[in-house]
């Protein structure tokens, strides 16, 4: 089968300052990606659309499912391991904003709360229960970069970390085997966003 997993787009920026976690929309950049995915994907002949549950992943999933009058699905296992955090800040602004963080972040220093081992388990299970519910389909999951991240170093055996610049409505392409073999089709495919 295979499983494309595909990151939300461009959502607003959200700071809450009353312990609420912040669950961003997309901003208006990020709809006009998830329309772009969306026109892009239609006619890859996608049997299921899954999404995590938080509003930016529906949000860019809702365009597709519109267009090929499907439901979508929600995968608890693929919502972002900082799901809880009161705060949103797109890494593009944070790397302006506060370059020190970005750095701390994508070279694996994330918040003390956020257990990322556990959080890539989490995710090599949901992606592995989606996978045998599907067994010879297209499924396509609309998910967050830590989640890609996750599932592409399971798939190539590299330690649970961020290694890839997942970007915005990107398409990544991963295949499984009946047989237990799981392999990497592509990383960030984004044709779509090209003018």
């Amino acid at each position: 089968m295979e499983l494309l997993l595909v990151r939300h787009g461009l959502p607003e920026r959200v700071e809450n300052d009353d312990g609420t976690p912040a669950d961003p929309p997309l901003s208006k950049a990020g709809r006009a990606q998830a329309e772009r995915v969306g026109a892009w994907l239609e006619a890859e002949g996608i049997d299921r659309i899954y999404a995590s549950p938080m509003l930016r992943a529906r949000e860019t999933a809702a365009p597709l499912a519109s267009r090929l009058r499907m439901q979508v699905e929600i995968a608890p296992g693929v919502r972002e391991y900082d799901a809880e955090a009161e705060a949103y800040i797109p890494m593009e602004e944070l790397k302006v904003q506060d370059f020190e963080a970005w750095k701390r972040l994508v070279s694996g220093g994330y918040a003390p709360e956020v257990d990322f081992l556990s959080f890539f388990h989490t995710v090599v299970a949901e992606c592995e229960a989606i996978i045998a519910a599907n067994a010879g389909r297209r499924v396509a999951v609309f998910c967050h970069g830590g989640v890609i991240n996750a599932w592409a170093a399971h798939v190539l055996g590299l330690v649970p970390k961020l290694f890839v610049d997942v970007r915005y409505t990107s398409v990544n392409r991963f295949f499984a085997a009946s047989s237990g073999e799981r392999s990497l089709g592509s990383l960030n495919e984004t044709a779509h966003l090209r003018d």
